[in-house]
């Protein structure tokens, strides 16, 4: 397996569509936009687009790509190979996963590119704010709330949160650090006691791995989350929809958006 983050986006997007390395992107090229992923036909192309205008916090998008196009504009890339895997839904049910999709793909795809919360875990390490998942090696914890997004066509579900456990001394910080960053998702939407947002037990996330914390020392913190078009997905049955999997983002050559 090849991880360094001396590797440029280019280069580790190389190791992506070589099947190098499947560790989670967070904390890789720093300094650099990641994404989350959601491709559709174009017939549900409009509906996607309010959707995510209507719901901009979990989807703020970075990029959009016409119909067939495989090459994003913030990315000398293939959006077809250069993500290490991919989600493959039909009609309201996951598929399967797969390392590329160039068997699936056809000339009436639309892409869409949404912030992720990865970008600004740079900012906050170096605020003093560490990122226990990094630390532990896990995936960021991911969880769909009672948090229902506004729906625009056939598109409507809950809004999924990423977690990330953050001092309490620490707290106010994070989110001045975060607002930074409203293209990728920005401040928390929630701060503490996870059952009011309708996550029963925070020990099994729908994504990702848990993080344990200290309870005395750390509380949760939810920010908005790019892996709510699969939520929505899933309610919403869409013919087809190609998204990454949780936690394994694209890379782009975008620096950070301020």
């Amino acid at each position: 397996m090849i991880t360094t983050n001396a590797l440029s986006p280019k280069e580790q997007r190389e190791v992506f569509r070589n099947n190098l390395d499947t560790k989670s992107t967070s904390g890789m090229c720093d300094g650099f936009v990641q994404a989350n992923l959601v491709i559709l036909p174009k017939e549900y192309a409009f509906d996607f687009l309010l959707f995510a205008h209507r719901n901009p916090k979990p989807c703020a998008l970075v990029d959009v790509m016409e119909a067939g196009v495989v090459k994003p504009n913030i990315a000398d890339a293939d959006i077809r190979t250069d993500l290490q895997k991919y989600n493959i839904y039909k009609d309201g049910k996951f598929v399967e996963e797969v390392n590329d999709i160039t068997s699936y793909w056809r000339d009436d795809f639309v892409t869409f590119l949404i912030g992720c919360s990865f970008t600004f875990e740079r900012a906050l390490n170096e605020a003093g704010i560490e990122m226990l998942h990094q630390k532990m090696d896990k995936t960021v914890s991911m969880y769909v709330t009672n948090i229902e997004c506004d729906p625009a066509g056939v598109f409507h579900g809950p809004t999924v949160v990423s977690m990330r456990p953050v001092r309490k001394e620490s707290l106010v910080k994070s989110v001045e650090v975060t607002a930074k960053y409203p293209h990728t998702h920005g401040t928390p939407l929630h701060i503490g006691d996870p059952s009011v947002i309708g996550i029963t037990d925070i020990t099994k996330p729908d994504f990702g791995d848990f993080v344990p914390y200290d309870e005395d020392k750390y509380e949760p913190v939810f920010w908005a989350c790019g892996v709510t078009p699969q939520a929505v997905a899933l309610k919403s049955k869409p013919s087809i929809m190609i998204s990454h999997v949780p936690g394994h983002m694209f890379i782009s050559d975008q620096k950070e958006i301020l």
